[in-house]
Formats: structure tokens, sequence, C-alpha cells
């Protein structure tokens, strides 16, 4: 029995192992920010439109402030 072609499938194997878990960790790391996104955009799309300056009068027209 040769021990150093053991241990190199050993440390193959393992390397394989290691690069499937590291695929699968990408995986789900994409996939939570995909729903991150999309919860992000669903609030951004729910903010309400921010008031048009006024047009005529004396208040609004310079700084537009509101609460």
């Amino acid at each position: 029995m040769d021990i150093a072609n053991s241990q190199s499938v050993s440390i193959a194997s393992s390397y394989a192992q290691a690069d499937t878990a590291d695929a699968v960790s990408m995986l789900m790391l994409r996939k939570a920010i995909d729903v991150q996104a999309t919860g992000a955009q669903a609030l951004l799309s729910a903010l309400p439109q921010q008031p048009a300056l006024a047009v005529e009068g004396s208040l609004g027209r310079n700084v537009n402030t509101y609460a």
C-alpha cells in the first residue's frame, strides 16, 4: 500500500469538499442579497412622492421644506 498516494487522494478529496462548500456558501449569499435588494426596492417604492415646489404665491418658492 502506497501511503503517499492515499494521502494525496485524501487531500484532493478535502479540497473538493471545501470547493463545494464554498460554492454553496456563495450561492446562499447571493440569494440572501437578492432577497434584501427586493425588500429594499419595495420599501423605496412605498415612500410617498415629494411635494412639488410652489409656482405661485410667496410661500414655498425659495425653500422647499416639509415635515
